[in-house]
Order: C-alpha cells, then sequence, then structure tokens
C-alpha cells in the first residue's frame, strides 16, 4: 500500500501542572468540551485529558499530562512553540472581552497573512492563538460549551515550530509527509496539506539562533498528525524507514494507534489513526464524565482513583 499524504493535525499534547486549573481554563474559558478522561498509559498516577469539539473530531483535540510537581519548561528550538486555534471571521472582538473579563493577559490582535492573530498563555505559560480567518467557520463547535457558536473554536488552525535549520523539516513536510509550501513570511514558512479541511497547516520558525527548548510544563510534548486506518499506518512505516525516519512500534492508544519519531529540527511527531475515535467506550452524551481506563489496568482502578487529584467539570451547559 503506497503511503498517501498526511491531511492534517490529528490532536496536540501539551504538559501542564495543575489539572483543575487546565480543566477550567479549556472547557470554561475556550469553550472546548472534555471528551476523555483517562490516565497517562506510560504513568497511570497522571491524567490524560482530551478537549475537542462535541465528540473530539480529529483535528479538534488538545490533550493534557498535568503532572502537579512539574517544573516549568521553556520554549525554544525543537519543539512547536505555538498552537493555534481557529475562530470565525469578525469573532475577534468577542475573544478580547471574554479574555479580559476572565483576567487572562493577551496581546493586542494583529494581522498575519490576512488573519487576525490574538495570542495569550494558558495557566501554564502554554503559547496559544486564536487565528480568525476566512475559513476559519468550517467544522462544528461543541454545541452545549459555553461559547456561542458564531464565535467558538472550530479546531485547530495551525501549530507552529521552531527549528534551527529549515532544509531538513520542510524536506520533511514536503517531500515526505506530501505537504505543500504556501507562503513566507520573514522567517516564517507555512506548509499545508492539500484540502479545506481545518488543522492542516503548520508554519515553520527557522530561528538558528534560538536555544534549544526545555519539554516540560507549560510547553507541547508532541504534535500529531492524521493517518485514516491501520494499513495506511503501516505503509507510512515502511515510507518513514525508507526516508530515513525510523518510527516507534504501533503503541495502542485505545482511541487510536501510534507510531512516534522525531523530525529533523527534533520536535516530537506521532501519526495517529483516525478510528477508533472517543465514542467506542462511552456515548457520545457522557463523553469525559467517568475515568475510563484500557483492560490492562483496569486491575489497578482502585489504588488509581485513589492516586489521582479530583477534578470537577462546571457548569458549562450555559451559554454566555
Amino acid at each position: 500500500m503506497t503511503a498517501q499524504p498526511i491531511n492534517g493535525i490529528h490532536h496536540v499534547t501539551a504538559i501542564a501542572t495543575d489539572p483543575q486549573k487546565n480543566v477550567d481554563f479549556y472547557t470554561s474559558l475556550l469553550g472546548l468540551r472534555m471528551v476523555k478522561k483517562t490516565v497517562n498509559f506510560d504513568d497511570p498516577g497522571t491524567y490524560h485529558l482530551y478537549y475537542g469539539d462535541g465528540v473530539g473530531h480529529p483535528g479538534t483535540i488538545m490533550t493534557f499530562f498535568p503532572w502537579p510537581m512539574a517544573r516549568r519548561g521553556s520554549r525554544g528550538a525543537g519543539q512547536a512553540v505555538v498552537t493555534s486555534f481557529s475562530v470565525p471571521e469578525g469573532s475577534m472582538g468577542y475573544w478580547v472581552d471574554r479574555l479580559e473579563a476572565m483576567n487572562v493577559t493577551a496581546e493586542k490582535p494583529k494581522t498575519r497573512f490576512d488573519e487576525e492573530v490574538l495570542v495569550f498563555l494558558d495557566p501554564d505559560g502554554l503559547k496559544l492563538e486564536l487565528v480568525a480567518h476566512a475559513d476559519g467557520d468550517q467544522g462544528e463547535p461543541w454545541s452545549d460549551g459555553p461559547v456561542p457558536a458564531e464565535y467558538a473554536v472550530r479546531g485547530f488552525h495551525s501549530v507552529t515550530l521552531a527549528v534551527r535549520n529549515l532544509d531538513p523539516t520542510a524536506d520533511l513536510l514536503t517531500e515526505t509527509m506530501g505537504l505543500g509550501k504556501v507562503t513566507e513570511l520573514g522567517e516564517r514558512f507555512r506548509f499545508a496539506a492539500t484540502g479545506d479541511e481545518i488543522a492542516r497547516r503548520i508554519d515553520v520558525l527557522h530561528t538558528p539562533d534560538t536555544a534549544t527548548g526545555n519539554v516540560a510544563a507549560g510547553t507541547v510534548h508532541h504534535v500529531a498528525f492524521r493517518v485514516p486506518d491501520d494499513l495506511a499506518q503501516a505503509a507510512w512505516i515502511e515510507k518513514l524507514a525508507n526516508a530515513g525516519v525510523y518510527p516507534t512500534e504501533v503503541r495502542d492508544r485505545q482511541y487510536f494507534k501510534s507510531i512516534y519519531f522525531r523530525e529533523p529540527g527534533g520536535t516530537l511527531f506521532e501519526f495517529a489513526t483516525d478510528p477508533p475515535g472517543f465514542t467506542w467506550d462511552e456515548e457520545p452524551a457522557e463523553l469525559g464524565t467517568g475515568l475510563r481506563l484500557p483492560p490492562w489496568l483496569e486491575p489497578q482502578r482502585d489504588r488509581i482513583e485513589r492516586a489521582l487529584p479530583k477534578i470537577e467539570i462546571s457548569a458549562l451547559q450555559e451559554t454566555s
């Protein structure tokens, strides 16, 4: 089977500290839905929290490992340094007011590539953007969230990678992954998957003099890209190996299957399958309400639940 070009971002995973502050920020403020509450399968003493649209479609999923005692990381080369969300054109005024009302410091909106961009930080210092653009109303927001649909986050707009050497990363994105270079502005180079789906852009900052980043609290752990199924993933394992990139074995994450590798600039990439998705073990109306564990951790449920801090999802059904 021939590996087909990558068609966009599947999810972005970052590191947090306080899980309750994380839940409050991404659900109550940004208006995302918690679609899965589980644990880090490699470290079940901490949560793995997933946020997205109503059912967690690929391209909308922001996930976190909240380690309460984690040290603060630093942004720099070899990382995804910004995670950007799409919002509809004309919504920036609403978001400026919303962030101010909730005491979140934000930069003044600016224009980049004919798009309106609002930069701010989450409680752990993770750098985020809201990007209002012409196709920013694609996708379906969570209809029962706290943000009115006409302003709501639709999924990812892009992620921004910082690299010291542009060419190897650009070659991987274009020659191997099948993205196209669409524009550039100064040290910023934009690549995008074909088509018109959400979450298809990757920006690369060429910063040869930037120090290497430290992946810890307030930074992105990895960026995951979409592959349609297990067969497509197997084809990608072969293609990556032929390109001199050797991914991990396939790992079962219950809601998708994954392989991992580092792109030449240093950022950890994942290729994740679209299926089975988040509704295979919970009904859509119940997503994110209970702690879900994989079968191999179920025998440890009592111990795991006692070790995890309690988190609450506030009244999110009230639209403001």
